[in-house]
């Protein structure tokens, strides 16, 4: 009889264990889904390459709407027929972010490494003297670039680096350094000349994907990219879009450079196993989602995450 008992005794033990451990690993299966700051699902950046005159009217507007844009400038050509000067980008850019488009605008492809090197880091060097910070983005000349180039940018401070082939979607980039944008500003509109159907075709498609942007319950970043100086005839096409896009509780308005960094901070938060206790070592204040429930963890601190079973 007591080995009757003793063998049941172990039987519900084993049993209880088993439970455990199945908990445990349902637990731990949640995945983690970032969200972006303030917990919002969706992210718009504006980035614009050259640094023409025509920025001080583009800025200027984005300023009237509350929008962030990523100015991507050639620090030889500030200053010249047509580009705006040095001594006016601190304060015109302010609250906006400056990136690095190459010194002179070269093909980059085209050029040997230390040529390359020379075109970013003397880039860099001089939009920091001028702007008072750090540059660590940059959006290649033409939107070119091979593996050469990009093995070449990692050891320059260079964190993302912009192409011009529209993806069409909303994905987060699986490599900062060729960072595919969601679509060029009114798309290809105006790129075969005369051809006024395919303009309308064009412009048609841009707003589908601006629409299928603001409708879209899933995490969403949607990068806009063009030239300031495209937008000769376009400027009240411009103020439309921006209107449509402006004063959007869903949407966080972001530099480049402001999103890796924050992108990055999610990807170092440390999880427990089990995924009950997590450490932000980063100083940004990260939000995620686990199994329908949201969280924020301030920086440096350590967050103990509630029971899943109790998230909805």
């Amino acid at each position: 009889m007591k080995i009757i008992i003793s063998v049941w005794v172990f039987v519900l033990l084993l049993t209880a264990s088993k439970a455990q451990i199945d908990t445990s690993i349902a637990k731990s299966g949640f995945p983690i889904e970032m969200l972006f700051p303030q917990g919002k699902t969706k992210a718009l950046i504006l980035s614009f390459d050259d640094g023409r005159t025509e920025d001080r009217q583009l800025v200027k507007l984005m300023n009237t709407y509350g929008l962030v844009g990523t100015f991507h400038l050639n620090s030889n050509k500030l200053g010249t027929n047509g580009y705006v000067s040095r001594d006016e980008i601190k304060k015109l850019f302010e609250g906006h972010e400056v990136s690095a488009h190459s010194a002179n605008h070269p093909n980059l492809t085209t050029l040997s490494k230390i040529d390359i090197v020379y075109e970013i880091v003397e880039d860099r060097k001089e939009l920091e003297r001028w702007m008072g910070y750090p540059v660590r983005g940059m959006s290649y000349p033409f939107g070119n670039n091979n593996e050469t180039v990009i093995e070449t940018i990692k050891g320059l401070g260079i964190e993302y680096a912009r192409t011009v082939d529209d993806s069409y979607n909303f994905k987060i980039p699986d490599n900062f350094l060729d960072w595919h944008p969601t679509i060029h500003l009114f798309g290809k509109t105006n790129y075969l000349p005369n051809d006024t159907d395919n303009d309308k075709r064009e412009l048609a498609h841009f707003y589908q994907v601006l629409s299928n942007f603001i409708s879209t319950k899933e995490l969403a970043l949607f990068c806009i990219w063009g030239h300031s100086w495209e937008l000769g005839n376009k400027w009240e096409e411009t103020e439309k879009c921006f209107k449509l896009l402006a004063n959007n509780s869903d949407i966080h308005y972001t530099s480049q450079i402001s999103l890796v960094d924050y992108i990055n901070a999610f990807h170092n938060l440390k999880f427990s196993v089990d995924k009950s206790v997590v450490i932000n070592p980063s100083a940004l204040t990260i939000y995620f989602k686990i199994h329908h429930k949201t969280y924020s963890i301030l920086p440096g601190k350590t967050l103990v995450v509630s029971d899943y079973s109790d998230a909805k």
